[in-house]
C-alpha cells in the first residue's frame, strides 16, 4: 500500500507511522516499531536503523529482518519464524524427557530459531556426559504441519558408556593410591563397577573428588595440599577415560598454639575456650576448625550475638612444622535472611532440604552456619551436587539464599547369594530407598533364606521425626535357624524393635530403642530328646518366651572413612534391660572399640577390644538365647560356638551353653595386594586375636539328671592371615588361623570363609 507524500511532511520530527512495517502476520506492527528509537534530533539516523535491527534479530522471533528506505521513510520487512507446536525426543532411554526439556531452550509454543536449535544439540550431549555418555549422537528434525506451525524432534543415539578405565595420582607420597582411591567416589572399569555404575565418567563427580582429595590431605595435617588439576583423556583405544589427579602436598603440620581474639564489646573470649576441639601439639586437622567455628557460631547466637562469627586465623610455621590458630571473634554486619530459594530438586520435597538449616527465614545471616547446612546436605547422599549461594535482598541488610542441588537415584535393589562357613548357603532379596517418595525417610525390606537360617525383616526411618534431627524407626523381623554342625537345636524369634536416634556432636550419637520380640527354643527331630544337652532341654521346655527391653547404643565415630578407615577411633557401647513387661529379666552391656592407624604407604594398623556382662535379675535366669557364645567373631580359627561354656555330659550332644562374660582383643594389619590393581577391591591382614568366654550361670540339673558343665576361662588365642574382596554381592572375606591356646573340648576352624549376605 502506497503512503501518500503529503503524510510524511505533516511534521519536521518523524512519527512512528514514518516506520512501515510489511510481513507481519501474527506480531503486531507497534510491537516492532516499539524497537525504533530516534536520535536526539528526532530522526532515524544509521545508528538508530542498526540498533533497531540488531533487537528485532535478538527476539528470535524472526528468520529474516531487512530495513530499506532513507530519511524519515522507513520500511521494515519481516519473514517471521515458524512456532514450535512440539518439542520431541526419540531414542533416549538414559536420560529421561523431563531432564532433557530442562536442558534444551527450544520450547513449545515458541520460536524455532536454527541457532537454538544448533546450540540445543551441544546442550543435549552434556547432559549425556554428565551420565557417562560421551559417544552419544543427536540429529535436530524439523517436521512442517502447516500455518507456520513445525514439529522439532530431536533423535538421540546414545551409544555406549564412556567408562573411567584408569586413576592416576601424581604427587602424592604420604598416601598411597589404594587409601586415595578409597576417598573419591569414581572408580575404574571392573566388574564391580559394572554394577554399580560407580566408573563412570562425569565431570561434576570429578570436580567433587578433587574437593573429597583436598579435604583428606588438610584432614590428616597437610594444610598446604593442593590437587592442581583433574584432568581426564578419552582414548579411542580403550574407549574410556584416563583420570590423572596431580597433587602437590606439601609439608606435614601439627597445631600450635590455640587461641581466641574477641573484638566484641562485653564478651569473655575465655569461657567460649571449652568450645574448641582443636588441642595444641594434635596433627593438623582442618575440619576442626571447622566444628571449632560452628561451635562458636552456635553459642555466640544463644549469647545474643547473632551477627558474630569466628574466623580461624591461620599462622603457617612451615619450617617447624607447626600451625598457630587464632579464634577471631568479630560482630559481622549485621545482615537477615529475607528467602531461602531452592531449586532443582525434583524429587527431594524442599522441608527435606530446608531442616539441614540451622537458620530460617527473618533470622540473622551467619556464614559460618551456611557452611554446615551445604555440608550437612552433601552428607545426606540424596544429591548428586549442592550448592549455596548469595543474592542481594529488597534492602541493603537482606539476603537472598539461593540453594541449588541435583536430586540423583537413591534406590537399592540386590540378589545376593553365597556361602558361609558358619550359616552355610545363603540367598537375599533386598529393596529399599533411602530418600522415599523424596520425604528423606529411608525403607528397606529384605528376605534372607539359608541352609541353616531363614528370615524376613522391614523396616523404616526417619531421619527427623521429633524434630533437631532426633530420628525415630520401626522394624519388624522374623528369624529362624535350623539344627546345624555348630548347634543340636533350632530357634526362631519374631518382633519388633521401636528406636530413636538423637545426635549429641558431630561425632557422636546415641540410639534408644525398645524391643518387644517372641523366641523360642527348639529340639531337633532326629535326634533322641534324652540325648540333647540338659540346658537344651530346660530352654525348649520352657517354651515360647516373650522378651520386652529398652536400651541404648552410644556410638563415638572419627574414622576418616567408614568403608576403608585408615585413620580414627570408632567405639560403641550398647545396654539392653529387659524384664518390663514379658517373661525373662535380663541386663546386658557389651563394648567394641577400634582403633585405625596409617603406617605409611598402604600398611594400616588397627586394634580392637571387644566385653561384655550380662546377668538376670529379680530371681531370673539368663535365658539361653540372650547368652554369649564363642566364635570366629571373637578369635578366628574356631568354629561358630566353638569355644564357651559346654555341656560335657557323656552321652549328650554336648552343645555350648553359653556364658554371662566376654572379652576378645585383636591386633592386625591391613594392606593392599602388590600388583592387583586397586579398583579390584582386595585386601590382604595378619592378626593376632585373644579372648574366652566365660561365666555359665545357667541350670545344672533338668528332670532329675544332671549336666557336667565345662566353665574354664581359659584364653583362647590364634594367628593367621585373611583376604577382603569388597564384590557387587557384598563382602567376602576369608581367612586362615592357627590356634594358639585352647581348651581341651573346643573345637577348631582353621579356615573361615564369608561370601554373599550375612543373617
Amino acid at each position: 500500500m502506497a503512503i501518500p507524500a503529503a503524510a510524511w511532511a505533516q511534521n519536521s520530527a518523524p512519527a512512528r507511522e514514518t516506520v512501515a512495517v510489511e510481513g507481519n502476520r501474527r506480531i503486531d506492527a507497534e510491537t516492532v516499531r516499539s524497537y525504533f528509537h530516534p536520535n536526539s534530533e528526532g530522526r532515524y539516523d544509521d545508528a538508530a536503523r542498526d540498533a533497531a535491527l540488531k533487537a528485532l534479530v535478538a527476539t528470535g522471533l524472526f528468520d529474516d529482518v531487512k530495513i530499506t528506505g532513507a530519511g524519515d521513510h522507513l520500511v521494515v520487512s519481516l519473514r517471521e519464524a515458524k512456532v514450535i507446536d512440539r518439542v520431541a525426543f526419540e531414542g533416549n532411554r538414559k536420560v529421561k524427557d523431563e531432564n532433557l526439556t530442562a536442558v534444551v531452550q527450544s520450547k513449545a509454543r515458541g520460536p524455532l530459531q536454527r541457532a537454538t536449535v544448533q546450540a540445543d544439540v551441544g546442550r543435549i550431549v552434556d547432559a549425556y556426559r554428565h551420565v557417562g555418555r560421551d559417544e552419544v549422537g543427536v540429529v535436530p528434525e524439523i517436521i512442517d504441519r502447516g500455518n507456520d506451525r513445525v514439529d522439532l524432534v530431536y533423535t538421540i543415539t546414545e551409544g555406549p558408556k564412556t567408562p573411567v578405565r584408569q586413576i592416576n595420582f601424581v604427587g602424592n607420597r604420604a598416601f598411597s593410591n589404594r587409601q586415595l582411591t578409597a576417598v573419591i567416589k569414581t572408580s575404574a572399569a571392573s566388574l564391580i563397577s559394572l554394577l554399580t555404575g560407580s566408573d563412570t565418567y562425569d565431570p561434576d563427580k570429578v570436580d567433587d573428588d578433587r574437593e573429597r582429595l583436598g579435604s583428606y590431605y588438610r584432614n590428616h595435617g597437610y594444610a598446604d595440599a593442593n590437587v592442581t588439576a583433574a584432568r581426564a583423556e578419552y582414548d579411542p583405544a580403550t574407549k574410556g577415560f584416563a583420570l590423572t589427579f596431580t597433587i602437590e602436598e606439601g609439608p606435614l603440620y601439627h597445631f600450635g598454639d590455640i587461641g581466641i581474639t574477641c573484638n566484641v564489646p562485653g564478651l569473655d573470649a575465655e569461657k567460649l575456650r571449652r568450645l574448641l576441639t582443636t588441642r595444641n601439639g594434635a596433627l593438623f586437622d582442618g575440619s576442626t576448625l571447622d566444628k571449632s567455628s560452628e561451635a562458636l557460631a552456635v553459642e555466640l547466637a544463644k549469647l545474643g550475638y547473632p551477627f558474630a562469627h569466628a574466623t580461624p586465623r591461620i599462622v603457617n610455621h612451615t619450617e617447624a612444622g607447626r600451625i598457630d590458630v587464632a579464634f577471631v571473634i568479630d560482630e559481622g554486619a549485621r545482615a537477615y535472611i529475607e528467602r531461602i530459594e531452592i531449586h532443582g530438586n525434583t524429587r527431594t520435597r524442599d522441608y527435606v532440604i530446608r531442616r539441614e538449616f540451622d537458620i530460617a527465614e527473618g533470622d540473622a545471616y551467619n556464614k559460618t552456619l551456611l557452611d554446615r547446612a551445604e555440608r550437612r546436605l552433601k552428607n545426606l547422599n540424596y544429591f548428586k551436587s549442592v550448592k549455596i549461594n548469595t543474592k542481594p535482598g529488597s534492602a541493603s541488610d537482606r539476603v537472598v539464599l539461593d540453594v541449588e542441588v541435583v536430586d540423583q537415584s537413591t534406590g537399592d535393589f540386590t540378589v545376593s547369594g553365597g556361602y558361609s562357613s558358619t550359616d552355610g548357603w545363603l540367598g537375599e532379596v533386598k529393596i529399599g530407598d533411602r530418600n522415599f517418595y523424596g520425604t528423606g525417610d529411608s525403607v528397606q525390606a529384605s528376605m534372607t533364606y539359608g541352609q541353616y537360617a531363614q528370615g524376613v525383616e522391614l523396616s523404616a526411618t526417619d531421619p527427623d521425626l521429633f524434630g533437631d534431627h532426633i530420628s525415630g524407626g520401626l522394624q519388624l523381623f522374623y528369624r529362624q535357624t535350623v539344627p546345624s554342625t555348630y548347634q543340636s537345636y533350632g530357634t526362631d524369634s519374631y518382633g519388633m524393635t521401636l528406636s530413636m536416634g538423637t545426635p549429641i556432636t558431630e561425632q557422636t550419637n546415641v540410639l534408644w530403642r525398645y524391643s518387644l520380640y517372641d523366641q523360642n527354643v527348639t529340639l531337633p527331630s532326629n535326634v533322641p530328646a534324652n540325648t540333647v544337652s540338659l540346658p537344651i532341654q530346660q530352654a525348649a521346655a520352657a517354651g515360647r518366651q516373650l522378651v520386652s527391653s529398652v536400651g541404648d547404643t552410644v556410638t563415638y565415630n572419627t574414622l576418616d572413612n567408614n568403608k576403608l578407615p585408615t585413620s580414627g577411633l570408632r567405639s560403641q557401647l550398647t545396654q539392653d534391660l529387659a524384664g518390663l513387661g514379658g517373661d525373662v529379666r535380663f541386663l546386658r552391656t557389651a563394648e567394641d572399640v577400634r582403633y585405625y592407624q596409617s603406617l605409611g604407604g598402604d600398611l594400616v594398623g588397627m586394634v580392637r577390644a571387644q566385653g561384655g556382662y550380662i546377668t538376670g535379675w529379680g530371681g531370673s535366669q539368663v535365658p539361653l538365647m540372650n547368652s554369649f557364645f564363642g566364635g570366629p567373631s571373637l578369635v578366628r580359627g574356631f568354629a561358630t560356638d566353638g569355644f564357651g561354656p559346654r555341656d560335657l555330659t557323656p552321652g549328650s550332644t554336648m552343645d555350648n551353653v553359653g556364658g554371662s562374660m566376654y572379652w576378645a582383643t585383636t591386633a592386625e594389619l591391613q594392606s593392599g595386594i602388590p600388583g592387583v590393581p586397586d579398583e579390584y577391591g582386595l585386601r590382604s591382614a595378619a592378626f593376632v586375636d585373644a579372648g574366652t568366654v566365660f561365666g555359665y550361670k545357667g541350670p545344672t540339673s533338668f528332670s532329675g539328671q544332671t549336666a557336667q558343665i565345662a566353665n574354664t576361662t581359659v584364653i583362647r588365642s590364634s594367628v593367621g592371615v585373611g583376604l577382603t574382596w569388597d564384590s557387587p554381592f557384598g563382602p567376602l572375606t576369608a581367612s586362615y588361623a592357627v590356634p594358639l591356646s585352647k581348651a581341651a573340648y573346643d573345637v577348631v576352624q582353621p579356615f573361615n570363609f564369608t561370601a554373599g549376605p550375612s543373617f
